[in-house]
């Protein structure tokens, strides 16, 4: 089978796990192209130049292709001119939603007016969140595929041995708003124990601090599921989390994690110190937790759907 990813880039979020889906789809036996756009390094007009650019370069390829795969909003419009029998949309989260919370009001009313339009351009769409697929399904009345987004616990054998660091906080994530960084550095001078932002440290690194770590907070303000969440699960890392998107799905209060509300800077404070406190209860989250990532959560578990996906999608 042959397919094009269209991405505006292939790391972090949405990105990575385009990537890593790539990797896994090659291993099975499909040819998998990486299509790389350039584009403007400028807030508002990066997305717009990656969708000029990229839709040149799509006019321009004379390739034939089983299915075009475009990875988030602005790639739809690349999608779009590709030559391809079936084309797949996959949306992480609510776009609109996430364009409004970092940019004016004006910006945000545009694009949900253009929201609709653009998914409509593919003949599926696919999300790994619960949340979108029920969100848009009650927006727009659009059905979407859910495909969760694996773990590939391989990559995990090459990270060193490490020595837990006493009462080490880690935060792994963007430097953005809807991250909640800044609450988390709000209240970081209360925290009993030191707190180390991993926001643009190279994956090796930044698990490598995870593994290392007592716990990683995640005080996001809106989410789909984060990766780094299933790999602190992994790294038998306990997880205070926030209660937004699908992080739910994964961690329940008491059981997997600890949830908290989101904005509530006091409520995430004392369940970190709490936590802190507790080395039994943080070792029996985190035993738990990595259970439930190994039995529903890993690429052995996973691919499967990914190759039935494709499969059914090109057939039709």
């Amino acid at each position: 089978m042959k397919i094009i990813f269209i991405s505006p880039r292939y790391e972090g979020g949405i990105g990575g796990h385009a990537f890593r889906v790539a990797e896994k789809l090659r291993e099975y036996g499909y040819d998998i192209k990486l299509m790389h756009v350039p584009h403007v390094p400028i807030k508002n007009i990066k997305n717009p130049s990656f969708a000029l650019f990229g839709a040149t370069k799509a006019l321009l390829d004379k390739e034939k292709y089983d299915v075009a795969h475009a990875w988030n909003v602005p790639s739809a419009f690349v999608m779009k001119f590709i030559k391809a029998k079936k084309k797949v949309l996959s949306v992480h989260g609510i776009y609109s939603d996430q364009v409004g919370a970092l940019h004016s009001k004006t910006t945000s009313e545009m694009v949900n007016l253009a929201e609709s339009k653009v998914l409509k351009f593919a003949d599926v769409l696919t999300t790994d969140s619960k949340l979108v697929q029920k969100t848009y399904k009650e927006k727009y009345g659009l059905e979407f595929v859910y495909l969760p987004a694996p773990l590939d616990t391989k990559k995990f054998d090459d990270l060193p041995d490490v020595s837990k660091v006493k009462d080490q906080v880690a935060y792994v994530g963007r430097d953005s708003y809807e991250k909640g960084i800044d609450i988390l550095k709000k209240i970081e001078p209360k925290i009993g124990g030191r707190v180390v932002y991993c926001t643009n440290l190279p994956w090796r690194d930044a698990m490598t601090v995870l593994k290392k770590s007592a716990i990683l907070v995640v005080p996001s303000r809106m989410e789909s599921l984060p990766q780094t969440i299933k790999e602190a699960l992994y790294l038998k890392v306990p997880i205070i989390a926030t209660k937004v998107g699908d992080i739910p799905l994964i961690i329940k209060n008491d059981e997997t994690g600890i949830l908290v509300p989101p904005n509530e800077p006091q409520q995430l404070l004392d369940a970190i110190n709490s936590l802190l406190q507790q080395k039994e209860k943080a070792s029996r989250l985190a035993e738990a937790g990595y259970d439930f990532i190994i039995k529903n959560m890993t690429w052995e578990v996973l691919l499967p759907k990914y190759v039935a996906f494709y499969e059914k999608l090109v057939s039709l």
